[in-house]
């Protein structure tokens, strides 16, 4: 959500910043509406100010004799009472008509995201690593994990596509997974939670899904919504809300199930785990006032990327171009893994600073020490990470000639012991 006064002091830079993100001008047609409600709202409020002087000054005439005088008041306030109304009805429609403007509009980018069309403007940061190399042609994880546990034709039987069956020691090694992930993040400083994993409308408009990616999500018969990332309940853990100072910033981290329906990716990764209706990941969101926020995605990049270097998992830090970054975003990294089997890297986690984008739309704030005025907040989210993901890269760059998968030496002690998978 934007900043109606952001809009009215600078529209040009206003549209500049949306042509950034391929977005169309729209500061006229916001402005226009706000003037039509702004004349509206004093046309109300000349109303109801005249109303109360017209009453005070009914008495008067009546004190003074003066009946003509306050027979004349006296239409002119029952005329009032009929007028005003209609007068709040429209300008609270336009007050709404203006908040769905500015609702629809993505985030402002910052001003050191790189402008571009889409992922091949992206800059990459930096790398860590160094991609395996093999003495034999390495296998993409959906040919060979099947003998390891991990089953898609039982899951197509059971859901239809794009659902897995784990079974076994590959059932483990995603569970074990998860909880390293959960082990190293609340070391990091975040408080583990565990959120409602079904949300309501005012949820998903907080941050940033309602309305307008509506069809990525799955809906329940009851009109609540599965959690497309726990991103959603945790950051909504603030909403309506006027934050203590010094709770912040608040860092909460969360291992859930996830529910996308994927609808825009038709054709797209249809063999293997990488793009799911259904899959676990560890989330990490912050709450942190305007001047920490800047630190803090740096500091939620560090606190991702330790968990890839752990696991020996080459990787390089890519920074998203404006037309790259999601709706809710104002600047975004993207980890990307090496995939052997694929050839290439691929995104595992991406680590966005809204800024005060979703506060605005959550309506959550803070008072700052020795003010009396409060400030929105800024929210910060990022995987730390997807866990079917990561166990795609653990598989691929472990896989031995034989079938087998030699497991990263992290994994071990959550795997009881177990450094290897081997075929059933």
């Amino acid at each position: 959500m934007h900043d109606i006064r952001l809009v009215r002091s600078d529209p040009d830079a206003f549209d500049a910043a949306l042509a950034k993100r391929g977005a169309s001008p729209a500061a006229d047609a916001i402005l226009a509406l706000d003037e039509e409600r702004r004349a509206v709202q004093t046309r109300m409020q000349e109303g109801q100010t005249r109303r109360n002087e017209a009453s005070k000054a009914i008495g008067k005439a009546m004190g003074q004799g003066d009946t003509a005088t306050a027979e004349a008041l006296k239409a002119e306030v029952a005329g009032l009472k009929e007028t005003l109304p209609s007068l709040e009805a429209e300008e609270k429609a336009l007050s709404a008509k203006q908040a769905d403007a500015l609702a629809a509009l993505p985030n402002l980018p910052a001003d050191d995201v790189p402008q571009g069309a889409d992922e091949n403007d992206n800059v990459e940061v930096s790398r860590w690593g160094t991609p395996r190399e093999f003495d034999f042609e390495p296998q993409e994880h959906a040919d060979f994990a099947p003998a390891l546990g991990l089953d898609f034709e039982t899951a197509a039987e059971i859901s239809g596509a794009r659902f897995v069956f784990m079974r076994g020691q590959m059932a483990r090694l995603n569970r074990a997974l998860g909880a390293m992930m959960l082990d190293m993040q609340t070391a990091a400083g975040f408080v583990e939670c565990v959120p409602p994993l079904l949300v309501k409308d005012d949820a998903l408009f907080g941050t940033g899904q309602l309305p307008k990616f509506a069809e990525d999500l799955f809906r329940t018969t009851d009109d609540k919504w599965l959690i497309p990332t726990a991103e959603v309940s945790l950051t909504n853990a603030v909403r309506e809300q006027i934050l203590d100072p010094q709770a912040l910033p608040m860092k909460l981290t969360a291992l859930t199930p996830c529910f996308r329906s994927e609808a825009g990716a038709a054709g797209k990764d249809t063999r293997g785990l990488i793009r799911q209706h259904q899959f676990d990941k560890v989330e990490l969101v912050a709450i942190t006032a305007p001047d920490q926020s800047e630190a803090m995605h740096e500091a939620m990049c560090t606190a991702a990327e330790a968990v890839l270097q752990a696991l020996d998992l080459p990787y390089r830090k890519v920074l998203l171009c404006t037309g790259d970054m999601s709706f809710s975003a104002r600047k975004t990294y993207d980890l990307e893994v090496w995939l052997p089997g694929q050839n290439t890297y691929r995104e595992i986690s991406s680590i966005s600073n809204c800024g005060d984008f979703q506060a605005r739309r959550m309506n959550a704030r803070f008072k700052p020490e020795g003010s009396k005025k409060t400030e929105f907040v800024h929210t910060l989210n990022g995987s730390g990470l997807a866990v079917g993901r990561t166990l795609v890269a653990v598989l691929e760059n472990g896989q031995n000639a034989d079938g087998s998968v030699t497991l990263p030496s992290a994994l071990v002690p959550y795997m009881g012991g177990i450094d290897k998978l081997e075929p059933a």
